[in-house]
């Protein structure tokens, strides 16, 4: 039995597609057809089922599925075992991110993680598209939004806390809201399917539904409407830190904090193993940013 047709197999498993599967492992959807043709005829046993569009597990491929992970996972800690360490870790590591998250924290981030790993490769996609990963082939995603879909694994990277923020411009032409209610007489700018901003009061929670004249769906498109005064908006600390250190915005409503459950995540896929690049580089990240990350400080 190959060990790379089952590492095939593990990412057909994961990808519904051989080709997607194939590209993961640097293999043509020929080369990576032919290897699943070899190993299903090594076993004498049906693993996929194949049809135009994308290719399922057969009864007998779920049964052996667990199987084939143990074995992965046994060739891993026999090469740890015979001095093969963690910064050794080829192949391709596929990642998607928000767009300004990626720009702003996650490229820094990944070049003492290259600097570590320089066997392994490094392909990323900023999107503020929810992609799935699945579909998309990636290993790992980073979000910063609560995990909806319950066959993927989040892992906890770091803190995003939000705060409400306006320029001095726009307060001294405007003035300065007292309270959440106040928000109704003011612009508020907004991501576009987050213009519901829940408050912590003191009698209680209050809500809002944000209304203005400009929405879009990039942080820092709507971070930098607002440094230009054209409203009020929630911003995550990541993305604001420098223009708050600067006074090109401020922090307003402070009595009243922001009830969100935001954190910066990675998402995977679940499975019994987890790849040593996933964990290698979720590892990485949690020590990187800090239970507190210095946009928080």
């Amino acid at each position: 039995m190959n060990i790379e047709h089952l590492k095939l197999f593990l990412r057909v498993a994961a990808t519904n597609n051989i080709s997607l599967a194939g590209q993961a492992l640097g293999l043509s959807a020929a080369v990576a057809s032919n290897h699943m043709n070899k190993l299903e005829e090594s076993l004498q046993v049906r693993l996929v089922h194949r049809t135009t569009r994308k290719v399922s597990l057969t009864e007998e491929g779920k049964a052996f599925l667990p199987y084939a992970e143990d074995v992965i996972a046994s060739v891993v800690s026999a090469h740890a075992a015979l001095g093969f360490e963690a910064n050794a870790l080829q192949g391709t590591l596929r990642l998607t991110a928000p767009a300004s998250f990626g720009r702003m924290h996650l490229i820094p981030a990944l070049t003492g993680f290259i600097e570590l790993h320089p066997s392994l490769n490094i392909n990323l996609k900023l999107s503020d598209s929810i992609v799935d990963l699945v579909e998309g082939g990636f290993d790992i995603a980073i979000r910063n939004s609560k995990l909806k879909d319950s066959s993927l694994i989040a892992r906890k990277l770091t803190s995003d806390s939000r705060i409400l923020c306006a320029s001095p411009d726009y307060l001294a032409k405007y003035g300065m809201p007292s309270s959440p209610e106040d928000l109704k007489d003011h612009q508020c700018l907004t991501l576009m399917g987050l213009d519901h901003w829940t408050f912590k009061g003191k009698n209680g929670d209050i809500a809002i539904k944000a209304k203005g004249s400009l929405s879009a769906d990039n942080g820092e498109a709507i971070r930098d409407a607002c440094v230009n005064g054209l409203g009020i908006t929630v911003c995550s600390k990541w993305i604001a830190f420098k223009q708050l250190q600067d006074k090109k915005l401020i922090q307003i409503l402070e009595d009243y904090p922001l009830i969100t459950e935001t954190a910066i995540w990675a998402i995977y896929p679940s499975s019994r193993q987890v790849a040593p690049k996933i964990r290698a580089f979720i590892d990485y990240c949690k020590q990187y940013y800090g239970e507190i990350p210095d946009w928080e400080k």
